[in-house]
């Protein structure tokens, strides 16, 4: 998937057993506002999120946790940061 030009992106580490896991995230993130562009893959057990100016960490991060996944590591623009 080509990287789209997006002010923030975050990458987040999930636990993640099957697909129905990895949808849970996917709506979270796809009903979030200010998220221009994702990739959540059960394989590799991440979520890349591109997102608008206005949508801060914290908000996404709290998001995918209200799914009941495990976020095991996040980054903001390449900057580990904590979970």
């Amino acid at each position: 998937m080509a990287a789209t030009v997006a002010p923030h992106h975050y990458k987040f580490n999930i636990t993640m057993s099957c697909s129905g896991c990895s949808g849970a995230v996917e709506r979270v993130l796809k009903k979030l506002e200010g998220v221009k562009q994702y990739d959540v893959s059960l394989e590799s057990q991440t979520a890349d999120i591109y997102a608008e100016e206005g949508l801060p960490y914290e908000t996404v991060l709290e998001k995918i946790k209200k799914t009941g996944k495990t976020v095991v590591k996040g980054e903001r623009d390449g900057q580990e940061v904590p979970v």
